[in-house]
């Protein structure tokens, strides 16, 4: 199954004309989610989800994780052709 839909969505080329506004819509929403992560938020009331140190570090890691991914499916088609 996956070998199927794989080789269909390689072939879909429809919504590469729009492929820069979906990168801007991702920068926009990266920018938001910036804010929520890196920011200290100034009504956190002790005992509360966001004042515990592993949970700001948790998002955070996943922040760079989702930013390094983005990055390479971003850069995807300029890399691609290096391994073909």
């Amino acid at each position: 199954m996956l070998g199927i839909s794989g080789a269909w969505i390689g072939t879909l080329t429809l919504l590469e004309p729009y492929r820069p506004f979906f990168i801007g819509l991702s920068f926009i929403a990266l920018a938001l989610s910036w804010r929520h992560v890196w920011r200290s938020p100034e009504d956190c009331i002790p005992g509360q989800l966001c004042a515990k140190p592993e949970v700001k570090w948790s998002y955070r890691v996943l922040y760079v994780v989702v930013v390094l991914l983005l990055f390479v499916a971003i850069s995807f088609p300029w890399i691609a052709p290096w391994f073909y």
